[in-house]
């Protein structure tokens, strides 16, 4: 049993991919943000949140398994092509917008690693900024071209970026613990904004990262004789997710939450910032490299998703070698490198567009989870094919949860925009 174990951790890999695409530079802020705004009570949150993500994740992975084509491929053959490129369109944008958010906290989680003594910006102005996105979305396009066996590299280099994660922010936790501010927290939440917590949610429970990873499982070769592998491989990933992110929240919690007067985080580079003066330089730049770890995790990898789904609805294609998923991935990630440019000329707070970005991914959820659900329940899923009770009734809730933050979402976007 104990060899039996270790040999299913060892062969782990897709829901790590999913996980640390999740985890990227906008789920580390948000969640830090929503510490500081709600402590404690919001590690419920995530708890449900996890629970939810291993649930979607499970079916999408069975559903890899199951299946002969790929998943919209069959929602072609059952619906017809109108109904998969409706799917990949929606998933698309998700990406796009998701990666704008990714763009932004690049710039914002390395931007307090060179300020000047006097806590100024080296950056300068926002063309600077702008040239350093293309920089760096240029030399990811170039590395997306240039790949041969895009999967392996990618699950190698996924499980890497996870342990500095993993390790960096452990570490400032552990910091933090063992050198306590000496305050009291207060009772119930700082904030009446929602929006952060919706965001959290939300990137948390990914149903666009989860509807990827029946995608994953196949580029990994797996077949139904590997559902057991499969689940450990969902339970494990996505646990290794939600203990990140509470450890984050954690860290926020007792750093922010609780002061006399509330913490303000108006840009992304304040979370780091206010590590410094507490628990010395060390700290801040120990963040500064997790956040730097999740952007390059979530940065091509989140494109692909986009592009190798909205190519394979267009019936072009869904293997990660294939030439119009590269396609379609670049133009994700120009999309989403342009977002951001326009969003960092403006004079909104950084924190706030990532937060808002993340949110909106919200609205996406029902679309994607009722599609899992609906291949789910297929009648000719029978015998050993069939979806155990377990994870649809799971994965039912989370479409319910879902519905319920997309309205939400709608409302409180809605009155921003208006207000």
């Amino acid at each position: 049993m104990k060899y039996e174990l270790l040999r299913r951790l060892k062969g782990i890999g897709p829901a790590i991919i999913v996980a640390t695409v999740v985890l990227g530079p906008g789920s580390i802020l948000t969640s830090s943000k929503v510490g500081a705004e709600f402590g404690l009570t919001a590690l419920l949150f995530v708890l449900l949140a996890s629970v939810l993500m291993i649930g979607m994740v499970a079916l999408s992975t069975r559903l890899g398994l199951v299946y002969e084509n790929s998943l919209c491929e069959e929602l072609t053959q059952h619906l017809g092509r109108g109904s998969s490129i409706f799917v990949g369109v929606v998933l698309f944008l998700v990406v796009a917008l998701f990666q704008s958010s990714n763009n932004i906290a690049v710039i914002a989680g390395i931007e307090p690693l060179f300020e000047s003594e006097y806590g100024d910006s080296v950056f300068g102005p926002a063309v600077l900024r702008a040239l350093i996105l293309i920089l760096v979305n240029g030399f990811v396009i170039v590395c997306l071209y240039a790949m041969g066996h895009v999967y392996s590299l990618i699950e190698r280099a996924m499980k890497v970026l996870m342990l500095v994660m993993v390790l960096a922010f452990v570490f400032n936790f552990l910091v933090v613990l063992l050198r306590p501010r000496g305050y009291v927290p207060m009772a119930g939440s700082n904030s009446q904004d929602l929006i952060p917590l919706i965001a959290m949610i939300g990137t948390t429970f990914s149903i666009g990262g989860a509807f990827y990873q029946a995608y994953l499982v196949r580029e990994k070769g797996w077949i139904l004789a590997d559902w057991r592998q499969g689940i450990t491989d969902s339970v494990f990933g996505i646990s290794v997710l939600g203990v990140v992110t509470s450890v984050i929240l954690m860290t926020s919690v007792m750093v922010f939450y609780g002061r006399q007067e509330p913490v303000v985080l108006n840009n992304v580079g304040d979370v780091a910032r206010q590590l410094e003066p507490l628990f010395g330089r060390g700290a801040k730049i120990c963040f500064c490299l997790g956040i730097f770890a999740g952007a390059l995790s979530s940065f091509l990898v989140n494109a692909i998703i986009g592009g190798t789904v909205l190519a394979d609805s267009l019936g072009k294609g869904c293997r990660l070698d294939s030439i119009w998923p590269r396609h379609l991935t670049g133009l994700a990630l120009l999309i989403g490198m342009t977002l951001a440019i326009l969003s960092l000329t403006g004079a909104s707070g950084t924190v706030t567009l990532i937060t808002l970005a993340q949110a909106l991914t919200v609205l996406a959820l029902p679309a994607l989870g009722l599609t899992l659900l609906y291949l789910g329940t297929r009648p000719e899923l029978t015998g050993d094919r069939q979806v155990p009770r377990g994870i649809l009734v799971t994965c039912f809730l989370g479409f319910f949860v879902g519905c319920v933050l997309a309205v939400r979402t709608a409302f409180i976007v809605y009155g921003k925009i208006m207000g």
